[in-house]
């Protein structure tokens, strides 16, 4: 995949571009409209009201993200730590160095946060995750990769709108920012440039800082890739010499990329691994948490195919459909790369190999430590059991090394286009590729992501009334208390920030953090007693009889969170299920006494 330079600009003004610049300009902003108005497609059900709309299979992590967003605006504007907070969690605080915490997004997109709000800033750079995918892929292909406009348009569109990334589309504003990945290939390439490993070294630095930042677990996936695909294709016999020739400058860059990346992350990188209340591992199972052999010829649910009834249930949960290509397009997929290599020049198979053993490497790691097949385990082991209990690999999911897979099938089917208009070819062997493409790709046409309305933040939140009851930083704590499954708290706190209202803190939250088995990371903190109780009673709607030992453990822990108000509204929202309110309400009232009403929510008052 060889590089050209830029041609060098005269010292004055250019001369104008020529008929095919210019074509390509056009082609350029069609391809960018498309994208925009295929990704608002995807996420069309939340445009119609981003405030009071989710996505139905994921509202706690859209919430959550959402918060992420306000809480790096108001830190940027109000000089605190983007990488640790104590507003949530109080007393012990978080550590987002070790979460998802975006921190770039937060900070460019911090004056259309506070002048938009947080719900809406997440629509559009979810948005604009999947556009800026489409358009990436695109740009890398046509200016680096392949020859053909077309090809290098069907390479986007499909690794733009693939499977897993509409599947994390379900509010991962993380692992839907794919188009970090041809951003982070280009700088990658660019290292080979004779002469140039000092700057090219710097960008790559600064591009790598900025991966960290937005999807961390995905900057270690294509570092892996690029790592297994340029050991690939550096061994092959034809490429020795190539090899050899570039490697000093190569190297010399990519100290140079180390070097910058690891002076601009060296604060996160500490929170990371030494930090305050940092863990190692996530309390996530990888063998539940691993890919389904057969899912790699399944259908997900958010497509043409899954419309027509013919999606699978074999993804742990919506969110994690990383494969599931269907088996038309892996039968395609396999023809693309033996009609490649038979027409390929001897030094191209390098490359053709390489994609080969890179797919092949990330979809056995994709399996996990054992066989799961149509949904059964087996004792079967696999590669990744050796892999997943050493650093870093103890903090992913073996599933979404998936991912990896997707746009390497996109490599193979735009040069496949590449090769054949390059080609003469009969009438009837055109219209075979091309019902064959059609028959791969048409079924995985995604449709739009589910969502459902969600409970308004209350007027108790919107008005600034819950500043007459909270010391300014004192903690309120809404009902039940912020968790994955009931994420009220941070979506009523991420308001206040983004509206300029002040601060209150929270206790619990929607975080991964200390305490899981075996030194491991867990969502949300340890569970107390009341927090407990509460969301039992808020899941079932039972109403146990409160002991005077439960009072006391009650008013033990919030003394423990310092906690000044509890607010109950007249409608929570559940991620997963319904919250019985009226429930919460009697049993705090046993727990706590009676309420007072203050606009729309019930206050009880403590002391702190």
């Amino acid at each position: 995949m060889p590089l050209s330079p830029p041609a060098l600009a005269g010292p004055t003004s250019p001369p104008p571009a020529p008929p095919a610049a210019r074509r390509s300009r056009r082609t350029d902003l069609l391809v960018a409209l498309v994208a925009i108005v295929g990704a608002g497609w995807v996420t069309s059900g939340l445009w119609l009201d981003p405030d009071g709309r989710a996505i139905t299979v994921n509202s706690s992590d859209q919430a959550l993200f959402e918060w992420l967003l306000a809480y790096g605006a108001h830190a940027l504007t109000h000089g605190q730590n983007p990488f640790f907070t104590d507003l949530v969690n109080v007393p012990d605080g978080v550590n987002l160095a070790v979460n998802t915490s975006v921190t770039v997004y937060a900070v460019v997109f911090a004056p259309l946060t506070y002048l938009i709000g947080a719900p809406a800033t997440f629509l559009v750079v979810l948005t604009g995750n999947i556009a800026g995918t489409v358009f990436g892929w695109y740009w890398l292909l046509s200016r680096k990769l392949v020859r053909s406009t077309p090809a290098a348009v069907l390479g986007g569109l499909f690794i733009g709108f693939a499977p897993g990334l509409v599947a994390h589309a379900n509010a991962h504003l993380n692992w839907s920012a794919g188009w970090v990945v041809p951003m982070l290939l280009w700088g990658v390439l660019r290292l080979r440039q004779p002469g140039r490993w000092l700057r090219n070294g710097l960008l790559l630095g600064v591009l790598v800082a900025v991966a960290f930042s937005i999807a961390a677990e995905g900057l270690f996936f294509t570092a892996l890739a690029c790592g297994v695909f340029l050991g690939t294709w550096a061994l092959d016999r034809g490429r020795r010499a190539e090899t050899r020739a570039a490697l000093p400058d190569f190297l010399r860059g990519l100290g140079v990329t180390a070097l910058v990346a690891f002076v601009l992350l060296a604060y996160p990188l500490w929170l990371h691994f030494l930090g305050p209340q940092r863990f190692h591992g996530t309390g996530f199972d990888p063998v539940i948490h691993a890919e389904d052999i057969a899912a790699y010829g399944a259908y997900p649910q958010r497509t043409l195919a899954g419309e027509a009834g013919l999606g699978s249930s074999l993804a742990p949960n919506p969110t994690e459909e990383n494969s599931f290509l269907g088996l038309p397009l892996l039968v395609l997929a396999v023809l693309c790369f033996v009609v490649l290599w038979r027409r390929a020049a001897p030094e191209r198979r390098a490359t053709l190999r390489a994609i080969g053993v890179t797919a092949l490497v990330f979809a056995v790691l994709s399996w996990g430590p054992r066989v799961k097949i149509f949904g059964m385990h087996t004792d079967i082991p696999l590669p990744y059991a050796l892999l997943g209990h050493l650093p870093v690999f103890n903090a992913a999911l073996p599933s979404r090394l998936a991912l990896v897979v997707a746009p390497l099938v996109g490599l193979l089917l735009a040069h496949t286009v590449d090769l054949l208009r390059a080609s003469p070819l009969s009438r009837r062997a055109r219209a075979g590729w091309t019902a064959g493409f059609a028959v791969a790709l048409l079924p995985l046409v995604p449709v739009p992501l589910l969502s459902t309305a969600r409970e308004p933040i209350p007027e108790f939140v919107t008005a600034g009334t819950w500043r007459q009851y909270v010391s300014p930083g004192g903690v309120l704590t809404p009902l039940p208390l912020t968790l994955d499954l009931a994420p009220d708290g941070q979506r009523w706190q991420a308001y206040a920030l983004s509206h300029r209202q002040g601060e209150f803190r929270i206790p619990s939250g929607f975080f991964l953090g200390p305490g899981g088995p075996d030194g491991r990371g867990r969502i949300g903190p340890v569970p107390r007693a009341t927090d407990a109780l509460l969301m039992r009673v808020a899941e079932t709607g039972e109403r146990p009889v409160i002991t005077d030992a439960d009072r006391a453990a009650a008013r033990a822990d919030l003394r423990y969170w310092r906690v000044e108000a509890v607010v109950l509204a007249d409608r929570a929202h559940g991620a997963k299920f319904p919250l019985h309110i009226d429930a919460l309400r009697e049993v705090t009232t046993a727990l706590l006494g009676p309420p007072e009403r203050v606009s729309d929510v019930w206050l009880w008052r403590l002391t702190p």
